[in-house]
């Protein structure tokens, strides 16, 4: 694989993920809000209670992780429609640890 295609990935797959991070987090906060009817809670804040920062942190997690994966499959199809190959995200290295 050409240095050039690698370069392609890196900067397509970033850009990518991290546009999709940053709308997924305001997806789920919004969603949060909408359900609630609360603001999302200050998990760092010692008077919040512990199963409620725990809901927002699996919440949280599971709609950001969701899109990484929908974005992640859309990503690696667009990349063999247009190269004919997987991305390198798919290609491993061999390692005996």
């Amino acid at each position: 694989m050409a240095l050039t295609e690698k370069l392609m990935w890196k900067l397509y797959a970033g850009v990518l993920g991290a546009l999709t991070t940053l709308v997924a987090q305001k997806l789920v906060t919004k969603v949060w809000e909408a359900s609630t009817g609360e603001p999302v809670p200050d998990i760092n804040d010692p008077e919040t209670p512990m199963a409620r920062a725990f809901i927002w942190a699996a919440a949280s997690g599971l709609g950001v992780g969701m899109s990484q994966i929908v974005i992640n499959r859309f990503i690696q199809r667009r990349w063999v429609t247009t190269f004919a190959h997987q991305g390198p995200s798919k290609l491993r290295n061999k390692l005996d640890l």
